[in-house]
């Protein structure tokens, strides 16, 4: 069943064609609904002393996270339209996080990069500030899907499906800039297989081509999410170090030396 957004997470000022506004609708629902299952098994077995979340304040990434300090970090003025969030919210830029250097063991990126400037500066602070075999989850639209071709198709005739100011990008590029990054790659899904309809009535109907399109088509579900380890070559435990005791150095004595000198000079 598709429900609406909380009233808390709605802001009255948000533009009707925006990211914040389609995500109340019931594709909205839909999608915040399917990866939200995604985002829990993703983030169930990442441990560490702190994760955050970046953006998309209508769903609770960290939900199934075990992590203790958890942190979501928020557009400058969103946070006062975003009511009660599921954890401490601080204001920055995606851009330029405002965290120490290797400080964060899980970063989780939902729909984050697709609806930047510089999706590439942000991978770049995710990377300062991840500690080394810290985790990244990213989730975003597949343009190779029949979401992405109406949306494409609702480009041409000026009736976008999605939110305009998105710019989707396919898994494999996500793949490649992570490659990029010296991170792999440990796991990714697909979901979200039903027709791209606006109605909840008509979404509803389509419930069945979720497990087919799991099985028989799973590449072109409607949206991805990956999740990459940081593999960055630093200083690690590989065992315990054995003992081994440090040969005598024979202490130097002057006054033994300088007689030493003399007597051979005598000589």
């Amino acid at each position: 069943m598709i429900t609406s957004t909380p009233p808390n997470l709605q802001s009255k000022d948000a533009p009707e064609d925006s990211w914040e506004t389609w995500l109340q609708s019931p594709p909205g629902q839909y999608i915040l609904q399917s990866e939200q299952l995604l985002f829990n098994q993703a983030v169930s077995d990442v441990f560490g002393y702190h994760a955050l979340q970046i953006g998309l304040p209508q769903m609770n990434t960290l939900e199934e996270n075990r992590i203790s300090l958890k942190l979501m970090l928020l557009s400058h003025g969103a946070s006062q339209s975003s009511g009660e969030l599921p954890y401490q919210s601080i204001e920055g830029l995606p851009e330029e996080l405002p965290f120490a250097n290797q400080s964060i063991d899980l970063v989780v990126l939902p729909h984050v990069l697709e609806f930047a400037k510089d999706p590439h500066q942000i991978l770049r602070e995710v990377d300062r500030v991840l500690i080394p075999e810290g985790r990244v989850v990213i989730s975003g639209f597949n343009p190779a899907s029949l979401w992405g071709l109406r949306q494409y198709m609702g480009r041409l005739v000026g009736h976008a499906y999605l939110p305009t100011e998105g710019q989707f990008m396919s898994l494999l590029r996500v793949k490649d800039w992570l490659k990029l990054l010296d991170y792999s790659v440990d796991r990714g899904h697909f979901a979200c297989y039903r027709l791209p309809l606006r109605k909840e009535k008509n979404m509803a109907r389509m419930a069945f081509l979720e497990n087919m399109g799991n099985r028989w088509w799973p590449i072109f579900g409607s949206v991805f999410l990956i999740s990459a380890i940081k593999r960055h070559a630093g200083t690690r435990l590989v065992g315990r170090v054995p003992k081994r005791a440090l040969q005598a150095i024979p202490q130097f004595n002057p006054a033994t030396q300088n007689t030493s000198q003399h007597t051979t000079e005598q000589v």
